[in-house]
């Protein structure tokens, strides 16, 4: 007998429709065959099945079995299949018939339950295009799929609970639809507990109401880290748009955990400056996201910038421009989005001395040469905002209480920059952008008019100091940014002043 069971694949952030051809031979020896270009852990699935089936006191049939992954020509990865195998083994066994406009999908585990399985969500949303009623799932991954609305996602423990199901014998109500609570963003510090640095804060603030990358140059001990570590206090909650995209990609890459639902909070994401290009930008033998795609919407920390490898720092510069990324293979094709906040902080030297007041610095001039030549000029010009933080002096760190009081917490700055954002979302309602760094030459001439005095400043400086042109454009909308901060709706003198001092100041690290 054969049972087709509807399935879908997922490569990337795409999702195939597939098909499971499961034939049960009335004639010849026992056998379990999966073919259609399966990888090992899907070959691996007979066994899991079949296990899976004998333990739930299910009898299994002792004939020889097929089973096709359609279509043939594309390489089949993962545990996904298990569930469709399973069902299309069970039904030409018990002739139980499958509910028309269904899917299936998920992992089993040897006793017959099912498992957390990635990709949940990327189901959900492909069956809502295809006009497909109804899908099974395991119960631990129903919540991440039910935030979408149209499409009944129902919840399964076992494979004896989905049989009894449909046999008729038992009813199993739909996961409910939900969102999600809005929850609260917890920064690992408060701008309140860092002392002094009244400059970069003011840099991080602009940063993050706009959008823009920001490259923090000082001593150790400066407090870099502390204010990247502060910097998602005062970031706003991702919008439902956003909160889809992000979460689309937490869940092709597995990363949301049993019961989870939607991200909500804007990720942060901090690798170690050991990390391998694929694992920054995506990639592998089987595609997956990187780094950057995961900070999608959020911020990716580098700390000790020049620490990483030139290679994976060159390969930012793509992505930095436009948003995305493209990870081409022999067999497979995956663009990621990749819309972030890059912050990144640095020593001006190997021993991190070389302008320190103090302290003297004991790096040879070769040596500090060959330490700036690993972050390129191109991604340095990719960069917004660049930022030397000072020594904090050890009076300021034992402030009395009463100096502690006067410094504003990261809930009084948040508020500026969800007023900010809440600007830009308004202007850029019709452009399919949220910030005003993703704005485009055109968007700048329509959106960010400069007045004769303004636009001669900007001239001078460009010339002054070889502004490239992307520089040019940057600087305009940073001040965008600060007269948005502002309350403004003209870009004034004083804006575009303060956006220059972040551009021209002398870049300590080269």
């Amino acid at each position: 007998m054969l049972v087709k069971v509807p399935s879908a694949l997922n490569l990337g952030l795409e999702t195939l429709a597939m098909e499971v051809e499961v034939n049960v031979a009335s004639r010849g020896l026992p056998a379990f065959e999966i073919v259609g270009l399966p990888t090992k852990t899907v070959a691996e699935s007979k066994e899991r099945v079949k296990t899976a089936i004998v333990n739930s006191n299910i009898e299994f049939p002792s004939r020889r079995i097929v089973v096709n992954l359609a279509p043939a020509d594309v390489p089949k990865q993962g545990s996904f299949y298990d569930l469709p195998i399973a069902v299309g083994i069970l039904t030409a066994v018990t002739g139980c018939p499958l509910p028309k406009k269904s899917l299936f999908f998920g992992e089993l585990s040897l006793d017959g339950t099912l498992r957390h399985t990635r990709g949940a969500l990327l189901l959900a949303l492909f069956a809502k295009e295809r006009g497909i009623k109804n899908i099974f799932i395991p119960k631990l991954s129903a919540n991440e799929a039910a935030i979408i609305k149209g499409v009944n996602i129902y919840p399964i423990d076992s494979l004896n609970q989905l049989l009894l199901f449909l046999c008729g014998q038992i009813d199993i109500k739909p996961a409910t639809h939900c969102l999600g609570q809005q929850p609260c963003i917890s920064a690992e510090f408060d701008m309140s507990e860092i002392l002094g640095q009244e400059r970069a804060k003011r840099a991080i603030e602009i940063a993050a109401a706009g959008g823009h990358n920001l490259f923090m140059v000082g001593s150790p001990g400066s407090g870099k880290t502390m204010l990247a570590r502060a910097f998602s206090g005062i970031l706003p909650l991702l919008n439902d748009k956003e909160t889809l995209e992000v979460t689309k990609i937490y869940s092709a890459s597995g990363l949301i955990p049993p019961l989870g639902s939607v991200i909500r909070t804007r990720p942060f994401r901090s690798p170690h400056h050991t990390i391998s290009d694929a694992g920054l930008i995506g990639g592998g033998s089987h595609i997956r996201p990187g780094e950057i795609s995961l900070a999608h919407r959020g911020v990716l920390f580098l700390d000790e910038f020049n620490e990483f490898s030139r290679m994976a720092l060159e390969t930012l510069r793509q992505p930095l421009e436009d948003g995305r990324i493209t990870i081409c293979r022999s067999r497979e094709k995956s663009t990621f989005p990749c819309q972030f906040i890059l912050l990144a902080s640095a020593n001006p030297c190997p021993c991190g001395y070389l302008y320190h007041p103090k302290k003297v610095c004991i790096c040879r001039p070769r040596e500090i040469e060959r330490y700036r030549k690993k972050i390129s000029g191109p991604i340095l010009d990719r960069i917004d905002l660049c930022l030397e933080v000072p020594v904090v002096n050890v009076k300021e760190l034992s402030g009395d209480e009463t100096v502690r009081k006067t410094l504003e917490p990261s809930e009084l700055i948040a508020q500026r920059v969800i007023r900010a954002r809440e600007v830009q979302a308004k202007r850029f309602i019709k452009e399919g952008i949220y910030t005003n760094a993703e704005m485009r030459n055109r968007q700048i001439k329509k959106y960010c008019r400069l007045c004769d005095v303004v636009t001669e400043i900007l001239i001078k400086a460009g010339m002054n100091f070889n502004l490239s042109a992307r520089s040019f454009f940057k600087m305009i909308r940073v001040a965008r940014t600060i007269a948005d901060l502002e309350d403004s709706q003209e870009i004034e003198v004083s804006h575009m002043a303060e956006a220059l001092q972040y551009r021209l100041r002398e870049n300590k690290n080269g």
